[in-house]
């Protein structure tokens, strides 16, 4: 059994994971972090709630989801003071088969098994291969948009641009610096960024979706970073959506498709 600091160790290591899925799961960061919270502070009362075998990973999520499902209110909601890009995602969140939503994050953002995905929702693993399929179905239904890649990674590009593609989107280019990126934002408008965080010439993408998010602060952006915790140290409002590299077709499939679905510049394009 693990002792008190190597779970310390581990939770410290987890739990910017966890609060991207509670983010994504509530769309909310303030309400996410607060069940985030309310996860720790149970595993501070009770120790042997991750004291079993396995993963620590598949506990640790394990202990939120029971807080997640005892809470009562699995819709999403936002703070009031919340307007914009968010708020349209709240509303959307609604119309998704809730479990199919938990069951399709858990599996393609944080790379569960599905099995791991059956223990954590505390379900049998064809119900929760069933809710995956769900899932996925109800995210690929969104509308056909322009999609734009910034990636400094010829191969990476390419592979981001086949999926895409494959989804029925059309890539307006692919921006390898800072200043390329908002050259062809302005000339294409796109309805979705893919943005990587290190670029070909030392400059930043987190810096070129600063500058375009000060433009247009609705515009949906996926951050990919093989280092996800830079960008999740709740110091600041952090990405709604990011792939970590390396990534598989399946994530990041749901990913766009879910980043679509919540965006209320694609519903008006």
């Amino acid at each position: 059994m693990p002792d008190d600091s190597t779970i310390v160790g581990e939770i410290e290591a987890h739990l910017p994971y966890l609060r991207r899925y509670a983010r994504a799961l509530t769309g909310s960061q303030t309400r996410g972090d607060g069940l985030a919270a309310s996860t720790l502070e149970a595993i501070i009362t009770d120790m042997s709630l991750v004291r079993t075998e396995g993963r620590f990973a598949v506990r640790f999520f394990t202990v939120f989801h029971s807080i997640w499902i005892a809470q009562g209110d699995t819709k999403t909601s936002v703070d009031a003071t919340v307007q914009g890009d968010e708020r349209v995602t709240s509303a959307r969140l609604d119309k998704l088969t809730p479990r199919a939503r938990e069951a399709l994050l858990l599996k393609v953002m944080e790379q569960f098994a599905v099995e791991e995905v059956a223990e954590i929702m505390a379900i049998d693993t064809s119900a929760a291969a069933d809710l995956v399929r769900i899932g996925a179905k109800e995210l690929d239904s969104g509308l056909a948009s322009k999609i734009m890649i910034v990636e400094d990674e010829p191969l990476i590009a390419m592979d981001l641009e086949a999926i895409a593609a494959g989804l029925g989107h059309t890539v307006v280019g692919n921006a390898r610096t800072h200043t390329e990126a908002l050259k062809m934002f302005d000339t294409h408008q796109p309805e979705l960024i893919l943005m990587d965080v290190h670029l070909a010439d030392g400059s930043s993408g987190a810096d070129a979706a600063a500058d375009i998010l000060e433009k247009w602060p609705d515009q949906p952006i996926i951050f990919i970073t093989a280092y996800p915790e830079r960008l999740l140290t709740g110091q600041r409002a952090e990405p709604a959506f990011l792939i970590t590299k390396p990534f598989t077709e399946e994530q990041v499939r749901a990913t766009v498709s879910q980043a679509l679905f919540f965006s209320e510049r694609a519903m008006q394009a």
